[in-house]
């Protein structure tokens, strides 16, 4: 039976800082490292009871602050599916991270009375961390939570996020028949260097590709795998993998500063023909880019990596020979027009939006038959529902190309993480893909041109009076501001433009995108005039604001 007795004598040890308040969001809770001592050892124990509150489960939580400044850090739990934690469990966080220090076990008491927790039943957590400074003093907290009410734990050292929502998938699977794999990292890279060279076997070998690791935990785990890969379709050069300096964690490189820049990072040089793809600090997101023919940057964003996938899987499913077998794709609002109208109206797969952040679109992608989701910023995955594992179970193949193709579709769903998006095992779909059609980067990006986009953040005295409908897309609230976004997008051939608030802090985020750049910023610039002007803007009113 776990007793609360010890929490008092534990909690001493991280006091919650004064005048702070800590909120859960998509990304868990993140903030400066040196203040979530306390935080991480509250979910240390609130850990333990999410494992109660599903009979012993796994449960995972990771220390990392993905594409932020090295400074900062966070920590965030992981479900028995390797899926992103229960949003209504979301509000434990930020309740118990807040309680003052003298209320931490009765805050845990009032959680397992609400949700009915059987406290006899063993929690199991298991843990890991990326490569921030402050991660091993966070560590040490989070590890007093879990032992301050008995659990079993198991620490996997620094590994990619994906990684760790990968091992909990795979122990709180074995031995059924949904068991997904070794929980190792030997076990990942074997499962997904093994379906990798199921895929490319017999096809022209690929030039060298070129990764930016972040200086971030994913420098030494995609090592791991080429070395565990060990193959000439897998030739890599990983650059940006210094892991030990201070300062140097997402600085000037990595995924969020390419796409951010649209550039490659400093130093990099691109080769025609090359091939360069970008992790984040924890390797969860990923971009590609090259230089065109008069050797300019082109970036390769989620948007482009979606319409990739959904593209080969399209086509495989129409070579299987599986009418019912529905491929869609789900999109949040800063997808790129032109990609919508790519998978619409060329590729003729049904899309959805939905609200920003991977645990809407996660959602979404479950209610189809193989969702591909990617967020614009390179974070995303494809989901086989169980009606499409199904159908691929019953499928009876006639010709030699459609064994084909259903083989083809398997090894593909082992290739793919689809607890998370996950840097590596997207960059090896990717590379699957490109392989299998002889593609180049530019081939690739010939299928759709972007419509020049901007997004810019206006600064406001209170963000809570902006409401969204329409998967974020439509204003609610200010009264008035819609229809005035709606005006001035009229005035713009292939204009676009939504205004929602930020997560955490005053703020609200533009979008606009027009037929060209000059269109583009104008609306862009007009809009957040108006939202400034109409709905509270602070401090001075930037100059470029129209």
């Amino acid at each position: 039976m776990t007793s609360f007795s010890k929490v008092s004598e534990y909690s001493a040890k991280h006091p919650k800082p004064a005048n702070t308040t800590f909120e859960y969001g998509t990304a868990g809770f993140r903030t400066l490292g040196d203040t979530l001592e306390s935080t991480v050892f509250r979910v240390g124990l609130l850990a333990a009871l999410r494992s109660q509150s599903r009979e012993g489960k796994t449960i995972g939580v990771m220390i990392t602050a993905s594409h932020n400044h090295e400074r900062d850090n966070g920590v965030k739990l992981v479900d028995p599916m390797g899926e992103m934690l229960k949003q209504s469990w979301e509000r434990y966080c930020s309740e118990i991270a807040n309680a003052s220090d003298d209320q931490v076990a009765a805050v845990l008491g009032s959680i397992a009375e609400a949700e009915g927790i059987d406290l006899s039943v063993t929690p199991r957590v298991v843990y890991a961390r990326d490569t921030r400074p402050s991660g091993p003093a966070l560590q040490a907290a989070l590890e007093d939570g879990l032992a301050a009410l008995g659990v079993e734990a198991t620490n996997y050292g620094i590994v990619t996020t994906p990684q760790l929502h990968y091992f909990v998938r795979c122990l709180n699977t074995v031995d059924t028949p949904a068991a997904y794999g070794e929980p190792s990292v030997a076990g990942y890279n074997h499962k997904y260097g093994q379906a990798f060279l199921r895929l490319v076997d017999g096809k022209p070998q690929p030039s060298t590709l070129f990764i930016d690791a972040a200086n971030g935990v994913g420098a030494p785990q995609v090592r791991s795998l080429a070395a565990a890969i060990n193959s000439p379709y897998f030739k890599i050069e990983v650059v940006n993998a210094d892991t030990e300096t201070l300062g140097k964690l997402n600085m000037d490189c990595g995924a969020d500063y390419v796409k951010s820049n649209q550039r490659q990072p400093p130093g990099v040089e691109l080769r025609p023909d090359g091939r360069y793809c970008s992790f984040d600090g924890d390797a969860d997101r990923i971009v590609y880019y090259y230089a065109d023919s008069y050797g300019t940057f082109r970036l390769l964003d989620g948007d482009k990596i979606s319409t990739l996938i959904a593209t080969y899987l399209r086509d495989l499913v129409a070579t299987a020979g599986i009418d019912d077998l529905e491929v869609g794709v789900v999109q949040t609002a800063y997808a790129n027009g032109s990609s919508t109208s790519y998978i619409k109206d060329t590729l003729q797969l049904p899309t959805v939006f939905s609200k920003t952040g991977v645990k809407h679109l996660h959602h979404e992608a479950e209610k189809m038959n193989i969702g591909v989701y990617f967020e614009a910023n390179g974070h995303g995955t494809v989901l086989f529902n169980t009606g499409a594992v199904a159908k691929l179970q019953q499928a009876a193949p006639q010709t030699p190309a459609q064994a084909d193709a259903i083989e083809r579709l398997w090894a593909l769903r082992d290739l793919i993480n689809e607890s998370v998006g996950d840097a590596m095992s997207d960059m090896l779909v990717v590379e699957t893909i490109l392989i299998c059609k002889g593609w180049s980067p530019a081939q690739w990006d010939a299928a759709y041109t972007d419509l020049p986009s901007r997004l810019l953040k206006v600064v406001v005295n209170d963000r809570t009076i902006f409401g969204t409908t329409n998967a974020e897309q439509t204003l609610t609230s200010p009264k008035g501001l819609q229809d005035h976004v709606d005006a001035l997008v009229k005035r713009y051939p292939k204009g676009r433009s939504f205004v929602r608030p930020s997560g955490t802090e005053d703020a609200v985020r533009v979008y606009a995108e027009a037929a060209t750049r000059a269109d583009c910023d104008q609306l862009a610039y007009s809009v957040a005039g108006a939202v400034f002007d109409k709905a509270g803007g602070r401090g001075d009113r930037p100059s470029e604001f129209l």
